[in-house]
């Protein structure tokens, strides 16, 4: 039997106090991210002035970046480094390998939209690169 979204209406609200530091080297708040809510999550990045994330790929799910403030540099599978401004969105394939740079002298940050949903199991470090 096929297991439905559970999902209920409500409003969740932000709280920065929520934020945590990610292995990968950036800073997480998840806005969006509950098993009753299986089909998305959201999260807000932030990266710090003159950091890049690890070199990593996420297995079975297909992530965007909606970049919100600052400027920086994205990475994604073969293509080379590609500027990134206030508007734009980083598309990302399942197990595409990924890193962004901050390249400017505030935060980066942006919002990361996983389908299906992002759990910690579906990520993958790359070293070596």
């Amino acid at each position: 039997m096929e297991k439905r979204n559970k999902m209920k209406s409500c409003i969740k609200k932000y709280d920065i106090s929520r934020e945590y530091f990610f292995d990968e080297g950036c800073f997480i708040t998840e806005l969006s991210n509950t098993p009753d809510d299986r089909e998305v999550s959201i999260a807000r990045v932030r990266v710090e002035p003159g950091k890049t994330t690890q070199w990593h790929c996420l297995q079975g799910v297909t992530e965007r970046y909606v970049i919100l403030e600052g400027i920086g540099s994205a990475e994604v599978g073969n293509l080379g480094p590609q500027a990134v401004n206030v508007g734009d969105t980083v598309m990302i394939p399942p197990g595409e390998r990924q890193r962004i740079s901050n390249m400017g002298e505030n935060s980066l940050i942006f919002l990361a939209i996983c389908s299906p949903r992002f759990e910690k199991s579906v990520y993958v470090e790359i070293r070596g690169i």
